[in-house]
């Protein structure tokens, strides 16, 4: 990962924000990097009813909330992790664009599960749909205990794998998250993503379900062996499961403090911006959702 333009938070003045400035701060504090809350002031016009233009105190008061939700942000980044240098950004272009140009020099952009421009009864905020697909750098969804404010502390790293170089990608960042928290790391491998009649009906398939187990062990333990050596100090806990992947990862998120997920696996379709699996990760999952971008030379 990059580290020139240290951690993003997205900061909008809602709960959900003020959620992820927080966990955000201690993941900066961690990697002593700096923590820069960005704000994105953004008119869409610039006249109302009948052609007249906004009164001047109308964009003044603009600028006074903005400062406002920036020095809160770093009130709230201080007090959670006194010391770490904390770099407000006020963007005066359109959020989406801004943070993905802030993305190519970040290590990490961290958003809200939902904020202010999220729609009512979504899930997910519209600008971390847009901005998971698309950033140049990891982007972590701050989620709580299902969908609620307290953030896990304690738990695994998960990892989704699945083999595909994305997912490769996802272990690398999997096991640095893993080392700099000291917590363990749980790499999962679901490899049942179809209808078992259809994909594994006798006339297709003849070797045992021992057997088809036992190779999906060793190709997980060949793709985890190198990073094992890396970081000797993760513990690390194997699991394959006949299961599909969505179903297994939103299982273990009740229980990690942080999911690693590539943006698209095998499961991914072309032409969409987020594979099935992180997908549903990024809407439903019971703690932070880290999601890696794969190589554009992928």
């Amino acid at each position: 990962m990059t580290s020139g333009g240290g951690i993003v938070v997205g900061v909008d003045g809602s709960a959900a924000a003020t959620q992820a400035v927080r966990w955000a701060a201690e993941t900066a504090a961690q990697r002593r990097s700096r923590l820069r809350p960005a704000y994105a002031l953004t008119l869409s016009v610039g006249y109302h009813g009948g052609g007249l233009a906004l009164p001047r105190e109308f964009f003044a008061a603009l600028e006074q909330q903005s400062e406002r939700i920036l020095r809160e942000a770093a009130e709230t980044a201080a007090a959670v992790s006194p010391g770490i240098e904390v770099d407000p950004v006020l963007l005066r272009e359109p959020v989406i664009p801004s943070l993905l140009e802030l993305s190519q020099q970040a290590r990490m952009l961290v958003l809200g599960g939902s904020g202010g421009g999220g729609f009512p009864g979504m899930r997910l905020g519209s600008t971390a749909v847009a901005l998971t697909g698309h950033a140049h750098c990891p982007v972590a969804v701050v989620r709580g205990r299902d969908g609620g404010a307290e953030v896990p502390a304690e738990g695994p790293v998960v990892v989704g794998i699945d083999g595909s170089p994305v997912s490769e990608r996802a272990v690398a960042v999997a096991f640095e998250e893993a080392s700099w928290r000291g917590a363990p790391l749980v790499a999962v491998h679901a490899w049942l993503d179809g209808d078992y009649d259809t994909v594994f009906s006798p006339a297709r398939f003849y070797s045992t379900w021992e057997s088809v187990e036992e190779a999906e062990q060793r190709a997980l333990a060949e793709r985890l062996a190198g990073w094992q050596e890396k970081y000797p100090e993760v513990e690390v806990r194997r699991v394959v499961a006949r299961d599909r992947p969505r179903h297994q990862l939103l299982e273990w998120s009740a229980r990690a403090r942080l999911l690693v997920v590539g943006c698209r696996g095998r499961g991914g379709l072309p032409g969409l911006v987020l594979g099935s699996t992180s997908q549903a990760m990024v809407h439903h999952a019971e703690c932070p959702v880290l999601v890696v971008r794969p190589d554009p030379a992928d």
